[in-house]
């Protein structure tokens, strides 16, 4: 089978595509054959090599951890030959190759008004919205949530996640992401380069997607009693998140798992029209290296997606 590979950390330009051993069925695994792969700000950062305290070294190694497809094997209710979507849980990847195998319960059942290439976008940025909202913010109905990030690959799922969740959003973004932001249904809608997140006040709930408004500064932006997530892993990060869980502190990470219930309601937002992914650019398998070099401008406005298969 094809698949795009790297065997040294580096730049984009260490991607190539080739063929590759089919991978391994493992006990409690299912095979799916990959139709669409959507790439992710850890892509570049396991690339780089800036995650090898959480990721072992381990070349050659395929990027991508979305995936949407055709089941080859039967998983509970799923029957082969179901279209299903899913997140690889396990920090090896693998999803840029025709054939990815991991385990049955981090596949769903694809939403079916999604094609394969708009399904692949959902996965690991709608469950890091969900999971950091509604587990590590704990947001209710009315809360005012601060949505620092709002136009990309997680920040434009936040935004309508928080509103399925009865949240009030005041989302961050550039200028020109300004109406596309809104039409997700933030409730308000703020120009970084005009006002920064910390010049609002009392906010019952922050989430720090892109990483620019970190704890020291948003505290300060908290109402009594608020909650802090950021998607950025670091010691302090880890740190906190270990003090949160025993409510020693209001800062934690958002650590995203991937599991069919959560995908399933993803799905029923999705089928109901409370959720759409947004897209900034398709690319071909033959393209990755193009693709890896469009995420890394940190410009992209939604998700990156490479195409497997037509």
């Amino acid at each position: 089978m094809q698949a795009v590979v790297y065997s040294r950390y580096g730049s984009p330009n260490v991607l190539s595509v080739t063929d590759v051993p089919e991978p391994p069925k493992r006990t409690g695994e299912v095979r799916v054959r990959v139709h669409a792969a959507a790439l992710n700000p850890k892509d570049v950062l396991v690339r780089k090599g800036r995650m090898k305290g959480f990721v072992a070294k381990q070349f050659p190694r395929t990027p991508g951890y979305d995936i949407a497809g055709i089941l080859l094997d039967s998983a509970g209710e799923l029957a082969a030959g179901t279209e299903v979507y899913g997140m690889i849980q396990h920090h090896r990847g693998g999803a840029c190759a025709e054939l990815v195998s991991l385990p049955a319960d981090q596949i769903a059942r694809k939403p079916s008004g999604l094609t394969m290439v708009e399904a692949a976008a959902v996965p690991l940025a709608a469950l890091t919205a969900l999971q950091g909202l509604r587990d590590n913010l704990r947001v209710n109905a009315g809360d005012r949530v601060l949505l620092n990030g709002a136009s990309g690959g997680v920040g434009t799922f936040a935004v309508q996640v928080a509103k399925a969740l009865g949240a009030s959003g005041l989302a961050f973004c550039s200028s020109r992401n300004v109406d596309l932001v809104r039409s997700l249904g933030a409730d308000r809608v703020i120009d970084y380069t005009q006002d920064p997140p910390s010049s609002e006040k009392n906010v019952n709930r922050i989430f720090d997607i892109y990483g620019s408004f970190p704890w020291p500064q948003a505290k300060r932006s908290l109402a009594r009693g608020g909650r802090y997530c950021t998607t950025i892993p670091s010691i302090a990060s880890l740190g906190r998140t270990l003090a949160a869980r025993v409510g020693l502190h209001r800062s934690s990470l958002v650590i995203v798992r991937s599991n069919r219930s959560d995908l399933d309601y993803l799905s029923g937002l999705i089928n109901s029209g409370q959720l759409r992914p947004v897209i900034d650019q398709v690319f071909s398998l033959e393209e990755s290296e193009k693709g890896h070099e469009h995420l890394e401008t940190r410009r992209t406005c939604g998700k990156v997606v490479i195409e497997v298969a037509k």
